[in-house]
């Protein structure tokens, strides 16, 4: 075999199959290619909710995954986001009714750090103090939901819609919703990124300390 086609041989590209998360069925997300397993870490595959489950009804809910281990021929992942479309989003709306949302930033039981919003469809148009109760109650029902749960429980609460239908309970006492969705969750950090944080703001500089002679 010639130089030439040992360094081509060197050179090929190796292929990966990626899975999702363990809490969404280690499911095919499909494949990628490296030089080196390396290369994989913190690439992001986009899906949608309707792939995983093979249910085109749940097309309109997007996952996004991140690549956190590699095997020898497979690629693990981490839940990053998920999103409900634009186009979804804006066929909630109707002429003549209030669109409520919130955004919120939360820590899990296992200090994972996330944000939701969630978002309220009115059947009529609300008033401002309606509109303020109603998105007063979403935050409140978020911040108690992450009191409670991991962020493994957490993230399954939002795209199974369980988080969704609870607030939606709570808040239709306000006033008449025609639908309450989460229309994103994002993971901003991971516990040991929490607690380096934590650590750094609770150092004080002794230049910045007035201390009485």
């Amino acid at each position: 075999m010639s130089e030439r086609s040992v360094s081509k041989q060197k050179q090929q590209k190796r292929w990966y199959t990626v899975l999702a998360p363990e809490q969404f069925g280690r499911e095919e997300l499909g494949a990628t290619p490296a030089d080196e397993p390396e290369q994989l870490y913190d690439r992001t595959i986009e899906t949608t909710l309707g792939d995983l489950k093979n249910d085109a009804s749940e097309n309109n809910t997007k996952l996004k995954f991140r690549i956190n281990d590699v095997g020898s021929d497979t690629a693990y992942t981490e839940f990053v986001k998920h999103e409900l479309t634009r186009d979804y989003v804006r066929s909630l709306v109707r002429r003549g009714s209030s669109k409520v949302e919130a955004f919120v930033t939360v820590l899990t039981t296992d200090d994972y750090r996330v944000q939701i919003q969630p978002v309220a469809l009115t059947t009529k148009d609300a008033d401002e103090s309606q509109e303020k109760a109603i998105r007063r109650t979403m935050i409140d029902m978020v911040q108690e939901t992450a009191v409670d749960h991991t962020f493994e429980d957490l993230i399954d609460s939002v795209v199974e819609g369980r988080l969704s239908s609870a607030i939606y309970n709570e808040a239709k006492t306000i006033y008449p919703l025609r639908r309450v969705e989460i229309q994103k969750s994002t993971l901003e950090a991971h516990p040991e990124e929490v607690a380096a944080e934590e650590e750094t703001s609770v150092d004080v500089d002794e230049d910045d300390v007035a201390v009485d002679e």
